[in-house]
């Protein structure tokens, strides 16, 4: 067990001797060094006495009120202050499918971070199937253990079917954070971009590019927060009705999109288009992003390569916002997903709903207040009022969408 928790800034340590690994001078690999993170106790046993309270006999006690009422689970163990994050490492940040192992960095990552942000616990579990009932399966076995359930970096469209199926099996919140936590955010940015061009979101024409998990899920939160109009584009024109190739799911974009009616390409959408968002690999040309509307807001959230660069964008767009930290206005999930929780568990919720998402969204964007400008739509990452804002928000909306249980 260490001490402490490692620093970025302290790696300057001796990597010079023989054993060392060439990758110790890529700061990277240091700071990665035996994973990021570990599970601790919250009591000390240094006596019989204590032994005796916090195993046999005295721990009977608790597990005999469990069983006879399972609610003093959150009260006299880990669950209530406790997620399970689950991935079957086949669509990982920009690297893809590359399998459980690989996935496990990542998983340690958003523990670390829901932990730093949120105070929330999270265990990372790497399962190695593809296969989606048995993900289902998995997942529902281990799910008693835990407050909440995060899907992270599964695939589309596999990835809408396990988070309804987890949902309507258990009762603990079940959250796809690469469909939902990007949608928040995004929606969090586009009421602030809106507002610092002069606009409400009903005067908005959006145009969004990709049609997978992160696609579909803003689409969802930007309609229910009230969208002028809004247009779809996967990697072969625009979803519209009268396409015939189209799976179950594009089909349902189909019909609750598109009021405009467009067809055919990404590129013919966006002229005169008030709002670009990228969720996907695609390059958009200069040209295109020069066609759109006056006062543009620009969302270029493809990793690491936006598909726009912002600097280009900025020449004709009034706000732009990517995915990236070294530029303003970065859409980051941590902004969302530690006080979304830390929220949901402190009203032990029973799901998340539409409420508390855009509950969380508004928190975001209310952080920024007085301090909005085009280059500052969205607060920073390490902005301490972030996740307890949007945990007051959350949690207060779970009580009025009738999810809480406390």
């Amino acid at each position: 067990m260490t001490d402490s928790p490692s620093d970025a800034s302290g790696l300057a340590a001796d990597l010079s001797g023989p054993l060392a690994d060439p990758r110790d001078h890529d700061p990277v690999f240091p700071f990665h060094k035996g994973g990021k993170i570990e599970v601790r106790p919250t009591v000390r046993v240094r006596d019989r006495a204590g032994l005796s309270l916090a195993y046999t006999p005295g721990v009977a006690r608790i597990s005999e009120a469990i069983a006879a009422d399972p609610e003093l689970a959150y009260r006299y163990t880990w669950k209530a202050n406790t997620v399970l994050i689950v991935t079957d490492g086949t669509a990982v940040l920009g690297l893809g499918d590359i399998g459980p192992l690989a996935a496990l960095p990542v998983m340690e990552g958003k523990s670390l971070l829901i932990k730093e942000f949120g105070g929330v616990d999270a265990i990372p579990m790497c399962l190695d199937t593809k296969d989606t009932d048995e993900i289902v399966d998995t997942v529902v076995r281990m799910a008693p253990g835990f407050g909440g359930i995060i899907l992270e970096d599964i695939s589309a469209p596999r990835c809408f079917e396990i988070e309804t199926r987890l949902q309507d099996r258990l009762d603990v919140p079940v959250f796809h954070d690469d469909q939902h936590g990007t949608a928040i955010v995004v929606l969090a940015a586009l009421l602030n971009a809106a507002r610092v061009t002069g606009r409400a979101l009903s005067d908005l024409r959006v145009v969004i590019s990709g049609a997978g998990a992160a696609g579909v899920a803003i689409t969802d939160m930007l309609l229910e927060a009230g969208i002028g109009d809004l247009a779809v584009a996967d990697s072969r024109a625009i979803v519209s009705a009268d396409r015939t190739d189209l799976t179950d799911v594009k089909a349902d974009l189909a019909q609750r999109t598109n009021r405009a009616g467009l067809s055919g390409s990404l590129n013919e959408a966006l002229v005169g288009a008030d709002v670009f968002i990228g969720v996907s690999a695609g390059q958009v040309p200069d040209d295109v992003v020069a066609a759109m509307a006056p006062g543009a807001i620009v969302f270029a959230l493809a990793n690491p390569h936006p598909e726009v660069h912002p600097d280009v964008a900025r020449r004709t767009a009034a706000v732009v916002a990517t995915g990236r930290s070294d530029y303003p206005n970065q859409i980051n999930n941590v902004l969302a997903f530690p006080g979304l929780f830390r929220g949901a568990l402190d009203a032990r919720a029973t799901r998340i709903t539409p409420g508390m998402k855009l509950a969380a969204a508004e928190a975001i964007s209310r952080v920024v207040g007085d301090d909005l400008a085009p280059d500052y739509v969205v607060p920073s990452v390490f902005d301490t009022r972030v996740a307890a804002e949007v945990s007051r928000a959350v949690e207060a909306a779970a009580r009025a969408d009738g999810v809480a249980r406390a």
